[in-house]
């Protein structure tokens, strides 16, 4: 779920406005683009590279380690299936409003297969000065910058705007995972978690939750145990109840997946928690003066 460079990305989907805006913009940022899919544009040549009519043929013509979709909702499953028959080891899912029962029939397939995939709904994986996958500007040098700070996060705009306060701040990104806020997602908090704490590149990690679903208290479980600091922003500390929010993820049902609960659970496990997205960039300068002075003292 770390984008690399070098690592073969598939467009489905890549003749589309946004597959194609966004495959040029991917491709500007170093990330390398081996080809599309579009059926009724197979052996086409689009934006430089090949279009094939499935990602099952586009494996049998060029590596494929991920493949990015930005196919509408009604016709996301079959694309997604498509890039799972194909061995696509990591799928991002861009979509959003794929149906519930489709959504559970991709999960069914994904569990008898090697691939992991990021989303639904997210926004994608950065690594910057190498590349990303999806819709982040990660072509914005005042937005990413490389360093040494993972940062998750249920949210594109969210994490965005923490990526932009940390660039401010002079806190490059190690890499961004976007892992989506739809309620039932592939790569949870918790996933994206271990692969930041086993990242060598990263030294510390920024989660930025929201209310809804249980996954922050999950991370904190993790995070109890990480030698890395954590810090965390939880959206929707001053949601009205009873209103519908913004991510499918972010329902708060019963007391179940609320503020108070999430903040709670971070905090018990040593997480530093924000009460604004602005503060985050201040933990982190904090920290980095306590490791410098413990290192000046020996």
């Amino acid at each position: 779920m770390i984008y690399r460079r070098g690592q073969k990305v598939l467009v489905q989907g890549i003749t589309g406005k946004q597959g194609s805006f966004w495959a040029e913009k991917m491709m500007e940022c170093g990330t390398e683009v081996v080809g599309g899919v579009n059926p009724k544009r197979a052996r086409e040549v689009y934006l430089g590279v090949p279009i094939f009519s499935s990602a099952v043929e586009a494996a049998r013509h060029v590596k494929c380690d991920v493949s990015v979709i930005f196919i509408p909702p009604a016709l996301a499953k079959d694309a997604i299936i498509d890039a799972i028959d194909a061995g696509v080891g990591t799928i991002v899912t861009l979509t959003e409003h794929i149906p519930s029962h489709d959504v559970l029939e991709i999960f069914a397939r994904l569990r008898s297969s090697n691939s992991r995939i990021v989303g639904p709904n997210t926004a994608g994986i950065v690594t910057p000065g190498e590349g990303f996958v999806g819709i982040m500007p990660g072509h914005n040098p005042n937005v990413f910058k490389p360093g040494s700070v993972g940062v998750i996060s249920r949210s594109g705009s969210l994490g965005t705007l923490m990526c932009l306060n940390l660039t401010r701040a002079g806190h490059g990104q190690s890499a961004f995972i976007g892992i989506g806020g739809d309620p039932i997602i592939g790569t949870t908090s918790l996933d994206a978690l271990m692969a930041l704490d086993r990242d060598e590149r990263t030294t510390s990690v920024v989660l930025v939750g929201e209310i809804g679903g249980s996954m922050e208290e999950a991370a904190a479980e993790y995070a109890r145990s990480m030698r890395k600091p954590v810090c965390a922003f939880i959206a929707g500390r001053s949601s009205p109840p009873d209103k519908k929010m913004g991510h499918a993820g972010a329902i708060v049902s019963g007391g179940q997946g609320g503020y108070g609960p999430k903040r709670a659970a971070l905090e018990r496990a040593g997480v530093r928690v924000a009460d604004t997205p602005m503060e985050i960039a201040a933990f982190l300068s904090e920290l980095n003066a306590r490791e410098y002075a413990q290192v000046a003292r020996k």
